[in-house]
């Protein structure tokens, strides 16, 4: 009796796991580890915009190491624009805003944050149409309205003579809103008695957001740092509709530059080997982020210790 009921409980969770997990990985085995194993396979080949397959041939990565000029310029602005818009907006803006608009009343603060998730809600089209306006080079451009309003100063165009800050600031507004949100729902999951004493003891606003704030929303600041990391490896939207990577390539990223290769030069088998390279960079790009987070530590269970 005892095994039979042994044997059903087996079973029963079984059946749970596999009604649970089954739709889960059906959708990760098909979306992301079945295009893996058609790009590691596509890389190996010589296939172009005919779709079709001479043989296996290691000549991309042959082609990668030794003949294309523009892989490491490509390299060298996708890491300056990552690490910019990581520190400067995706992590270090999210956070000041998630600060301020939890140090104000709650009505004003919400009203902002909404207003900051305007852009994300709205078609990226519409997005890149606006910061088109936006640095227009001519007098009809806003910023160049303002500059004229405020300082006097001539026309800018910073389509061409900043390209690299345009799409640092295009992607950076947009992508702070993630981690405001996360930040602020982080902050107000601090109990509010610890703030209570840290005043009664004397402690400034600094101190608190230092010895209070930072390190309880450690693993969101991590989390983010990571994801965001991950994310602006390998999109290219943004910088493709506002600048298509130009002028001379001064704005391609490496994610844009396998989808010019591959989509718009027809080269698919170069274009799937760099897309291998990328996949491998942001694997070393998680695990060192991972250890240097001490994700592992992070994401243990809370024990509760009774002296």
């Amino acid at each position: 009796m005892v095994a039979t009921f042994h044997r059903s409980a087996a079973v029963r969770r079984r059946l749970d796991a596999f009604i649970f997990l089954g739709p889960a990985t059906v959708l990760l085995a098909f979306f992301f580890v079945l295009p893996v194993v058609v790009d590691v396979f596509v890389a190996f080949t010589d296939m172009d915009r005919t779709l079709r397959i001479g043989g296996i041939t290691t000549e991309n990565f042959v082609r990668m190491a030794t003949r294309d000029r523009l892989l490491p310029r490509t390299l060298a602005i996708t890491f300056t624009y990552v690490l910019a818009t990581l520190a400067f907006f995706n992590v270090g803006m999210a956070l000041l805003l998630a600060l301020t608009t939890t140090a104000v009343p709650e009505r004003i603060g919400g009203f902002f944050r909404a207003v900051w998730l305007l852009p994300r809600m709205s078609p990226s089209v519409v997005y890149a149409l606006l910061w088109a306006w936006v640095v227009d080079p001519t007098e009809r451009g806003l910023l160049n309205q303002i500059l004229r309003a405020t300082v006097g100063a001539g026309p800018v165009d910073m389509m061409n003579d900043h390209p690299l800050l345009l799409i640092v600031l295009a992607n950076g507004f947009i992508g702070a809103s993630m981690g405001m949100i996360i930040f602020t729902s982080a902050i107000r999951s601090i109990p509010e008695h610890l703030f209570h004493a840290a005043r009664a003891d004397g402690a400034g606003e600094l101190a608190i957001v230092r010895h209070i704030t930072l390190p309880a929303i450690r693993w969101p600041l991590s989390f983010i740092t990571v994801y965001q990391t991950l994310s602006l490896l390998v999109s290219f939207e943004y910088i493709w509709l506002i600048t298509d990577g130009g002028p001379f390539y001064d704005t391609t990223v490496y994610a844009l530059y396998v989808y010019k290769r591959a989509f718009e030069n027809g080269q698919y088998a170069y274009g799937a080997a760099l897309a291998l390279v990328l996949v491998a960079i942001g694997i070393a790009a998680a695990m060192l982020m991972w250890r240097f987070f001490d994700m592992k530590r992070l994401l243990q269970q809370p024990r509760i210790e009774v002296h």
